[in-house]
């Protein structure tokens, strides 16, 4: 049992009043830890203390800065191997994919902002106008729970670049890895107050952050219901916010492409951190001519992701997080299967010999209508539909047919092909022929996908403010 029944607010663990939210593994259902369930109190004495840091962060220099995410950095690094194994457990992602990515990409996401830091930033002038960048002020930085620390770390890094102060709410379901950060916070000699965590629920904790008079910016990633009542609670202070919530990306495979290598690399997404991925390739388009093909392709592909125990450095397929998330994921197979999809693999029923846990079928879908619930709807597991077009201009309606616009790909024989295709696709970020992922490029979605940028030099601009001089 891990007992993490603490706040950090102005340098300090404050233990919690006793009231706690246990944390599940979702791979045996039991309590494996508890963290606080956070008041607006809670909420109120963080963002104090994050305001009275303001103003000498804000001012330090940006050697300073850099010199403490570096230090951070390291005491991630140090942490990497427990980190891993405390994602495992919590969130279920298998131990390979947790130490790969999620213990990994928050080191990155600090790198990312000690290498700007550590370049020279002229000064901009227009006519007689000098144009400088401010920090923009205290921000409230709200997260899921399906890359607890690495969203933790997208919004924490650039803030801090930025001269910002932070507080932190992670997600009351998978919470423990964002203890590990903030251990590692303590021992990097950030000033009281820089950094604060307040653990909790989001309708108490989430809503007394968004609407705290002394919150200048909210950055939030989570569900488009939920975004859209932080934006509406922001709203009413007029207070700058950057929304990042979900996705029902296509992977479009045009005539000429590798087929098979195509389907592998979209099974693969698609399934990664099972299915628990925002920018999951969900609905991967074809040739009509080839949908058979496909079809044989995504089964051998998708049941070799048989689901697994997560600790086990052979699995590929964890457990979905919670028994609210899989049962959720189960529902669209059976509204998939209703509808007249053709279920090519997998299915609504429990996978064989993990009857205990929150496990879900890799399952492919053939033969999707483009404006079923299936092609429409986030799912968030491992849940594939294939849908069969009849040339580009129909397979680009398909892509753009939706109301989601976070990601994608697109593969063809011919690159020029793909990268004219790609730049006619309505989304944040689109991959072509497999192009690798970039922590400099900037993340954020069209649409309901959400507002803002994350990531490079375009997420530390979403906390900073532009002052405009005459001289």
């Amino acid at each position: 049992m891990i007992d993490r029944n603490a706040s950090y607010v102005f340098g300090a663990w404050h233990q919690g009043d006793g009231t706690t939210i246990p944390v599940e593994n979702p791979a045996t259902g039991e309590i494996i830890g508890v963290v606080p369930d956070g008041t607006a109190e809670d909420v109120d004495r963080a963002v104090r203390a994050a305001r009275t840091a303001f103003p000498g962060w804000s001012t330090t220099s940006r050697a300073e800065r850099a010199k403490r995410l570096r230090a951070l950095n390291d005491g991630l690094a140090q942490r990497a191997d427990d980190i891993a194994e405390t994602i495992a457990n919590d969130v279920g992602t298998p131990l390979r994919i947790a130490t790969r990515i999620q213990a990994a990409l928050p080191q990155t996401d600090i790198a990312t902002y000690v290498d700007l830091l550590e370049q020279e930033e002229p000064e901009e002038r227009i006519g007689n106008s000098l144009v400088v960048r401010e920090a923009a002020g205290v921000v409230a930085a709200i997260t899921p729970w399906n890359y607890p620390l690495h969203q933790i770390t997208a919004k924490l890094a650039p803030a801090l670049a930025a001269g910002c102060t932070v507080v932190i709410k992670p997600s009351e379901v998978a919470p423990l890895s964002a203890y590990q950060l903030f251990d590692a916070i303590h021992e990097a000699g950030f000033p009281a107050g820089v950094i604060n965590l307040v653990s909790g629920r989001g309708p108490v904790v989430g809503e007394a952050l968004v609407t705290h008079p002394e919150v200048d910016v909210v950055s939030f990633t989570g569900s488009v219901r939920a975004g859209t009542r932080v934006a509406e609670l922001a709203a009413r202070t007029v207070k700058r916010v950057t929304l990042e919530l979900g996705g029902k990306s296509a992977n479009v495979i045009l005539d000429d492409a590798d087929l098979a290598t195509a389907v592998k690399v979209g099974i693969a997404n698609a399934f990664l951190n099972g299915g628990q991925t925002c920018t999951a390739w969900t609905r991967m388009l074809v040739p009509a001519a080839r949908h058979e093909e496909v079809l044989e392709l995504a089964k051998s592909f998708a049941e070799g992701f048989a689901p697994g125990d997560p600790l086990d450095l052979k699995t590929k397929l964890g457990p979905m997080v919670s028994a609210a998330q899989r049962d959720r994921v189960r529902s669209f197979i059976t509204q998939g299967i209703e509808s007249g999809a053709r279920l090519v693999t997998g299915g609504a029923d429990a996978p064989d010999g993990l009857e205990t846990g929150y496990y879900v079928r890799p399952t492919v879908f053939g033969g999707v209508d483009p404006d079923s619930v299936l092609a429409q709807e986030e799912i968030f597991g491992p849940v594939l539909s294939v849908i069969p077009f009849t040339d580009d201009e129909d397979a680009l309606a398909i892509a753009n047919n939706s109301k989601y616009g976070l990601h994608g790909a697109v593969w063809s024989a011919d690159q020029d092909r793909a990268l004219a295709f790609a730049r006619r696709v309505r989304t944040g970020q689109i991959d072509v022929n497999g192009g690798a992922y970039n922590p400099l490029a900037p993340f954020g979605g069209y649409k309901q996908s959400g507002v803002g940028r994350e990531m490079g030099r375009q997420g530390l601009d979403e906390f900073l403010e532009t002052k405009s001089i005459q001289l």
